[in-house]
């Protein structure tokens, strides 16, 4: 919309993911206990046949990997098309962070899923080709490690992955289970904006998504829209909607979303100010006068923001109507 100063009136809640390498536990117990007690809805085998195949090379493992996973979620790349935007040759490797930010810059989800194996299996099962991170050696002496899972069988026993040169290669979930331990149990998707990940919350996923924003404003309303379909009531979500309908230049569709928080949540204070700003822009001053008042009787950190703006639509001063 071009008006920075406008748009850095609306109150956004920013959310960080912290990235932790857990290496504790025995690998193997965690397997047995979930061959013993087989999580509830849970296929026992699967496999995605149509996830694309890139074979590694040297030290590149993580531009392949995420091609592979980009190439399942409709975003066709090659792996050497990403090497400089995630391969670190003074690493010979790839960080976490650039992979995260790599499959945004193609306007996908980068979700980071929960370090357990069972999540990792419902992703599988639910279509979705999961990136793992795996330590094939020792933590003294570490070789770092990106694969896709895309497959796995209760009875054999067994993680179907594409993992270096080999197109569904077959590991003793034992074996993934130890590699993956020592690589911190890391794994994410890269998941289209119109699609939800199976096992996701709205919390974490909302997290995703707020990140998203930096690089493509449009993929975050896709994907803020598509997870207001699964929790409706959901502030922040509903919030991320508004803000990315108003980077977008649609004040019609921002109004509606922050109506909609507002009435779902009338204790919101951003979603007050937020409406505010935005009926203002559209000309609708008494309407805006009202909303601002509401924000600021509910108060909160950002009141001193609040009342900026009240001061300057009661003034009549700044930008009104469609940008």
């Amino acid at each position: 919309m071009g008006n920075a100063t406008a748009t850095g009136r609306l109150q956004r809640l920013a959310a960080s993911a912290l990235l932790v390498l857990v290496l504790s536990g025995c690998a193997t117990k965690r397997v047995a206990t979930l061959q013993q007690d087989w999580p509830a809805g849970l296929a026992p085998a699967a496999l995605l046949r149509d996830v694309p195949f890139h074979p590694q090379e040297d030290y590149q493992c993580g531009p392949a990997a995420l091609a592979m996973a980009a190439g399942a979620a409709g975003v066709t790349v090659r792996p050497e098309d990403l090497v400089s935007q995630v391969y670190l040759p003074a690493r010979q490797g790839s960080l976490q962070l650039e992979m995260l930010a790599t499959a945004r810059r193609m306007g996908l989800v980068a979700y980071t899923l929960e370090p357990d194996l069972e999540p990792l299996l419902r992703e599988v099962a639910a279509g979705n080709p999961v990136i793992v991170l795996q330590n094939l050696s020792f933590g003294f002496a570490p070789v770092w490690h990106y694969a896709v899972a895309i497959g796995y069988d209760r009875a054999r026993n067994l993680l179907i992955v594409h993992s270096g040169r080999n197109e569904r290669m077959e590991m003793s979930l034992h074996a993934f289970e130890r590699t993956w331990e020592r690589g911190g149990r890391w794994a994410m998707l890269a998941m289209p904006p119109a699609r939800l990940p199976a096992t996701a919350s709205a919390s974490r996923y909302a997290t995703a998504v707020a990140t998203l924003e930096r690089s493509s404003q449009r993929a975050a309303h896709t994907a803020y829209r598509t997870a207001l379909g699964r929790w409706p009531s959901d502030p922040v979500l509903r919030l991320g909607a508004g803000n990315t309908a108003y980077g977008l230049g649609d004040l019609q569709a921002a109004a509606a979303e922050y109506r909609a928080l507002v009435d779902a949540h009338p204790g919101f204070a951003d979603g007050w100010n937020n409406l505010a700003q935005v009926l203002f822009e559209q000309g609708r001053k008494r309407e805006a006068v009202a909303a601002i008042d509401k924000a600021v009787a509910l108060g909160g950190p950002r009141l001193d923001g609040y009342r900026q703006l009240r001061q300057q639509i009661t003034a009549g001063l700044g930008g009104s109507g469609r940008r």
